[in-house]
C-alpha cells in the first residue's frame, strides 16, 4: 500500500480544487452542449467527487482490516481473500493517483477553457465513474466477508518517535557471542599462527601437488584449487557474523595479506564473481568484461600474495553443470601462495559435502545462557537485568520459540525493544503465528511477527527489496 492516511486526506484537498474546476469549465463551455446535457455532466462531476470521497474514507478501514488478517495469513482462506483484498486496495490507491496526476496536469497546462479540461471530461469522468464504482464493490464485498471471521484488532504499528538510539550492534566490530570455540576452530584450520609473523614472500605452491588442496564436485573432475573451508548452518545462526569476525581479527589480518569478499547469493555468476574479486583486490570496478581477460586479471592480482577469499553464502546453483562453474571461477586459484585459503559460508549440505577440503564448521544455534544475555542486549539496550521483574519473565518465555537463532532474536528483541510495556510482550508471546507448522530448527514465527508491526510503507518497500538482487547496493 503506497498512500498513507495523510497522504489521502492531501489527495482528497487536491481533488476539492479539480473538481471546482471541472465544474467552472463545464459552465465556461455551455455553448458546446445543450441544457439537460450540462446539467448531466455537472451531476457526473459531483457523483464522481462523492464517490472518490466515498474511497478515500474507505482505505483506512481497509488498511485496518489487511493488517488484523495478516496474523491469520497461514490460514487458507484468509491468505486468499487478504491478497485479493491487497489487490484491491493498491487498484484503489492508484485511482487516487491518477486523480491527483489530473490536478497537476490542469494546474500547470492550462485553464478551465483549454484543452486539459476537455480532456479530464472526456476520459476521466466517464472513464473513472465506473472504475470507482467498480473498486468500491469489491471492497465492501471483501470486507464483509473477511468481517466474518473474528479477526483480531488493529495492532499497534511503531513509528519513527518510539524507536530506540541505534546501538552499538550495528557498529563495524560487533561483538560476537558465543562463539568463541568456532573461532578458534576456523583460525586453526586456516593455520593463523598464535603470534603474527611477519610477512614474507614464499614460493608457490601448486595444488596439483597436494592432496588437501583437491575438490571434487558431484563426482565431476578434480578441481586444483587452494584449501577451502567451509562454515555451515542454517539460515540466520551466524555464519556470516562469523566470518566477518574472522576477517577483521587482528591476527588474520596481519597472517593474510589480501582478504576478498563476496556475497555469493543464490546466483552463482563466474563472470560477476571474477569481477568482484578484481574490485575487492583493487578498490576500483573491473573496466574489462571479457571473461578470459578477468581471470588473467585476477590471477596477477594475487601474485606472491597469501589470501584469504570469503565467498559468503553460496548455494546449489554453485554446482550446477556438474561442478563447471565452480572449476571455472577456481581456474584462477590453481596455483597459489603458500597458507592462502578460501572460507566459504553456505546453508546448502550438498555444496558443504561437494566443496569442503577440510572438516567443516557446524555453526549451531546459540547455548541457553548466552542466548539470553544476546537476546536482552537486544530487547532492553544491554546485557544487564531490565529492571522489570515481569519483561524478564515473559522474556524468558519466549526464548525457547527462537531456537538460539541470533537472527530471530536480533529481529524480534529490536521490536520488542519498541515497546516495553508487558501488554505487548504478551500479545508477541501469545500469537497464533508461534503455531505456523515448521521444521524444528525454522524461526519463520520470529520474523513473522516483526513483520506484522511494521508500519504499511515499510511493508511495500520490503516487498520491493524482496525483489532486488541481495547484492545490490542502495
Amino acid at each position: 500500500m503506497s498512500l498513507s492516511a495523510t497522504g489521502i486526506i492531501s489527495a482528497i484537498n487536491e481533488c476539492v480544487s479539480l473538481f471546482l474546476s471541472a465544474k467552472s469549465a463545464i459552465s465556461s463551455l455551455r455553448s458546446r452542449w445543450s441544457g439537460s446535457q450540462e446539467q448531466s455532466l455537472q451531476d457526473h462531476v459531483l457523483q464522481l467527487q462523492s464517490d472518490l470521497q466515498h474511497l478515500c474514507d474507505t482505505l483506512p478501514a481497509m488498511y485496518d482490516l489487511i493488517n488484523g488478517a495478516e496474523w491469520r495469513s497461514y490460514e487458507e482462506r484468509v491468505a486468499k481473500l487478504l491478497s485479493s483484498l491487497k489487490d484491491i486496495v493498491s487498484e484503489a490507491e492508484d485511482l487516487i493517483d491518477e486523480f491527483r496526476w489530473h490536478e497537476k496536469k490542469v494546474t500547470v497546462e492550462g485553464n478551465a477553457i483549454q484543452s486539459p479540461f476537455i480532456e479530464f471530461l472526456d476520459k476521466v469522468i466517464h472513464g473513472n465513474f465506473n472504475k470507482l464504482n467498480d473498486v468500491q464493490l469489491r471492497l465492501n464485498y471483501l470486507s464483509s466477508e473477511m468481517k466474518g471471521m473474528e479477526l483480531r484488532e488493529v495492532t499497534h504499528r511503531f513509528a519513527k518517535s518510539v524507536r530506540p538510539v541505534t546501538t552499538s550492534l550495528l557498529s563495524k566490530e560487533t561483538k560476537i557471542f558465543g562463539r568463541e570455540k568456532e573461532v578458534k576452530q576456523v583460525l586453526g584450520f586456516l593455520n593463523v599462527p598464535t603470534c603474527p609473523k611477519r610477512k614474507r614472500a614464499t614460493s608457490s605452491i601448486n595444488a596439483s601437488t597436494s592432496t588437501s588442496s583437491s575438490n571434487h564436485v558431484n563426482g565431476g573432475p578434480t578441481i586444483l584449487s587452494l584449501p577451502v573451508l567451509v562454515v555451515a548452518g542454517i539460515g540466520g545462526v551466524g555464519k556470516t557474523t562469523l566470518a566477518q569476525h574472522i576477517c577483521n581479527h587482528q591476527r588474520v589480518k596481519s597472517h593474510f595479506e589480501l582478504i576478498i569478499w563476496i556475497c555469493v547469493s543464490d546466483d552463482f555468476d563466474e563472470k560477476r564473481l571474477t569481477k568482484e574479486a578484481i574490485e575487492s583486490c583493487t578498490g576500483k570496478k573491473a573496466k574489462i568484461d571479457n571473461f578470459d581477460s578477468l581471470q588473467r586479471a585476477l590471477s596477477n592480482h594475487m601474485k606472491n600474495k597469501r589470501l584469504l577469499i570469503v565467498l559468503d553464502d553460496v548455494w546449489d546453483d554453485a554446482l550446477k553443470d556438474n561442478g563447471r562453474c565452480w572449476e571455472m571461477f577456481c581456474a584462477p586459484f590453481t596455483s597459489v601462495q603458500e597458507g592462502s585459503a578460501m572460507l566459504v559460508t553456505t546453508r546448502c549440505p550438498n555444496v558443504t559435502k561437494a566443496v569442503h577440503t577440510m572438516e567443516p564448521v557446524i555453526v549451531e544455534g546459540l547455548k541457553d545462557d548466552v542466548f539470553w544475555n544476546f537476546f536482552k542486549l537486544c530487547a532492553f539496550g544491554s546485557e544487564g537485568s531490565s529492571n522489570d521483574p515481569e519483561l524478564e519473565r515473559i522474556g524468558r518465555r519466549i526464548l525457547p520459540k527462537l531456537k538460539g537463532s541470533p537472527l530471530a532474536a536480533k529481529t524480534l528483541g529490536r521490536m520488542l525493544s519498541m515497546d516495553h510495556q508487558a501488554s505487548h510482550w504478551s500479545s508477541i508471546l501469545e500469537s497464533e503465528l508461534w503455531e505456523l507448522k515448521q521444521k524444528k530448527t525454522e524461526i519463520l514465527p520470529a520474523l513473522g511477527l516483526s513483520y506484522m508491526y511494521l508500519p504499511f510503507y515499510f511493508e511495500t518497500m520490503l516487498h520491493i527489496l524482496c525483489r532486488v538482487s541481495q547484492r545490490l547496493q542502495i
